[in-house]
């Protein structure tokens, strides 16, 4: 997810400690919500904080704080409390505990928690923002935390107690990055309202404002002497005296935004990140010094270790990266992290999973729980993925109205189907694995040839976008859901249309057919079960109660119907006692595609948090 955070990172944290077994536990294993066996990718980075000995990296995600052993490149712990996000973290300067800071979703979480950065435990749970909390700083007596919201202001807490001190008001927009000077007397914020502004830490009054040159001012550091304020501003580094508001040097920086800057420890260099590299410059005279390359997309953190030996960058390629500052040799990397899966596919032995995100596929073993191979030649997000019945065909389709197929056993690509003017958003293979079924924004479902990608049938009907497609068991019938409200059946040889179920008042944005196809499926704003023959419909969850963009799927046995939700939790439907048995709560953003193993022990559920939760089915 690309939203640019940028942050002000305490430099003198020590190391986090965790229980000595923890670093040798596997991450999917790590505090997996109640009734998951296994959780796979890491979801999206949003912010990091780097202990002083260069042993310890805590990164804030979408799912929670990752802490990292640097050396080893291994997850030590996740630490999950926050109900949505975690948009910033950083250290207290003892390095005793840990803060963060929550953002958005469905369940908004605007709270900042303090953890134990020894055992991980949450110790307290600060409540006053009202938006996303963009940035916190310990001051250098670790008596107060400060922190940044996109309500436009900044709180000051007692980290005793944790009673808000102060409440800091004058800026008009978004605060991205917020800072204390060595000493701790000022705190400096930015803004996207284009300022930066000083403030008395004691006294909560105004001291100066310094205004930006052409937009966001995203990131700001002091220097170690607390003389000059760094500033990020769209293409260029600004340099300020601190004591009489004054340029001291603006020099341009990167050929793309800089999102972030950091002055190292000695104060004699400033690093700045914005295109896909890291660049070194003079602190004083503005003279570049060293560029570090090897991020394939913007660079949005960087911030230095203790001793000045090594800087680290996190990207929007997902990936964080730790380099040598004298030599600018590349270090290490941490990886394994991902944007939204917008779709889920078991192959039918049930070995392999497919997912589909922002522009590749991604197979995992399920067993060893492991990314096996990507699929990529994607220039936007892959919207819906499909196994063929003989496990040796992956059908994606993409935003565009796009859709390839892919060689499962050699990752080549086999054929690229071409014929919608708008995005794919569902694809099902019939169940002899002859034809290929694709819905699009454009209107129509298209039948296609597996073998020769040749179009079959172009079905007309729908008056909006097709949200999704699906099979009848004896593949005689296709069903077909649209934004238009309806449901449409046609008849798979000759083409024909053979009737509508209109009773939904809104998207039908998932549609499944029983094991026994006697019963369809369909979510939206509410989720119905159709009795094919009679054509009467019961409704199991209401349009009202507030669940948006319902997702179902049947599992083998027909027993259980799975209900995944913009809450972020999965619902088990029993169909043969007609109740709710269970709730699965774990993803912290709106589940995108939950599916059945064929053995039916297993539901993947994917969310827009970038992870897929493995669940255990009772």
């Amino acid at each position: 997810m690309k939203t640019i955070l940028t942050f002000i990172i305490t430099l003198s944290f020590l190391f986090v400690s965790f229980p000595p077994d923890a670093s040798a536990e596997d991450y999917t294993q790590l505090d997996l919500p109640e009734g998951a066996k296994a959780r796979l990718g890491k979801g999206f980075i949003e912010a990091l904080a780097y202990s002083p000995d260069g042993k310890t990296l805590a990164l804030a995600s979408s799912v929670g704080i990752w802490i990292y052993d640097t050396h080893t490149g291994t997850e030590v712990a996740l630490l999950r409390g926050h109900t949505s996000l975690v948009r910033s973290v950083a250290f207290s300067p003892d390095g005793v505990t840990l803060a963060s800071g929550g953002g958005g979703g469905y369940g908004e979480d605007y709270t900042i928690r303090l953890w134990d950065s020894k055992t991980g435990e949450e110790k307290r749970v600060l409540s006053g923002h009202t938006e996303n909390v963009r940035s916190l700083a310990f001051s250098p007596d670790r008596n107060t935390l400060a922190s940044g919201s996109d309500d436009e202001t900044i709180q000051l807490w007692d980290t005793a107690n944790g009673q808000l001190k102060q409440t800091l008001a004058g800026h008009t927009d978004a605060v991205y990055s917020i800072a204390f000077s060595r000493d701790g007397k000022t705190l400096a914020s930015s803004s996207s309202d284009q300022t930066i502004r000083l403030w008395n830490v004691d006294t909560g009054e105004h001291k100066d404002t310094f205004l930006g040159r052409t937009n966001t001012v995203s990131s700001i550091a002091f220097s170690a002497d607390g003389k000059t304020l760094a500033a990020s501003d769209n293409l260029r580094i600004q340099l300020w005296d601190t004591k009489t508001g004054q340029y001291r040097l603006t020099f341009p920086a990167h050929a793309k935004k800089v999102n972030a800057v950091a002055f190292s420890p000695d104060g004699h260099i400033l690093a700045s990140g914005g295109d896909e590299t890291v660049r070194l410059w003079d602190a004083r005279t503005g003279q570049h010094k060293q560029t570090f390359s090897g991020h394939t997309d913007q660079v949005y953190s960087v911030a230095f270790s203790s001793d000045g030996r090594t800087l680290i960058s996190g990207s929007w390629d997902l990936t964080i990266r730790l380099w040598d500052v004298n030599t600018g040799e590349h270090k290490d990397t941490i990886s394994g992290y991902t944007e939204l899966v917008y779709s889920l596919a078991f192959s039918p032995d049930g070995k392999t999973l497919a997912s589909g995100c922002s522009d590749t596929v991604w197979l995992w073993d399920v067993d060893a729980k492991q990314h096996t191979r990507t699929f990529s030649g994607y220039k936007s997000g892959i919207n819906a993925v499909a196994y063929s019945s003989d496990n040796r065909t992956v059908a994606s389709g993409s935003r565009g109205g796009m859709i390839q197929l892919w060689d499962t056993d050699t990752g080549e690509r086999k054929l690229t189907l071409e014929g919608h003017t708008g995005d794919i958003h569902s694809v099902t293979f019939s169940p002899d694995g002859w034809t290929l079924a694709s819905g699009s924004n454009d209107g129509t479902i298209r039948l296609w040839h597996t073998n020769t990608g040749k179009q079959i049938q172009t079905l007309l009907g729908h008056e909006k976008y097709v949200y999704s497609v699906a099979y009848s068991p004896d593949g005689q019938t296709l069903a077909s859901g649209s934004n238009d409200g309806t449901i449409r059946f046609w008849h798979t040889v000759l083409g024909e249309y053979k009737l509508t179920f209109s009773e939904h008042s809104d998207t039908v944005l998932s549609i499944a057919y029983a094991p026994d196809g006697q019963t369809l499926a369909s979510g939206g704003r509410g989720v119905q079960l159709w009795d094919i023959k009679t054509k009467q419909h019961t409704e199991i969850l209401g349009q009202n109660i507030g669940l948006m963009r319902l997702l179902v799927a049947y599992s083998p046995k027909g027993d259980i119907l799975a209900i995944g939700s913009a809450d972020g939790n999965v619902r088990l439907w029993d169909t043969k006692i007609g109740a709710y048995k269970q709730i699965l709560e774990g993803h912290t953003l709106p589940i995108k595609s939950v599916v059945f193993s064929p053995d039916g022990r297993t539901l993947a559920s994917s969310s827009d948090d970038g992870t897929i939760l493995l669940w255990e089915v009772p």
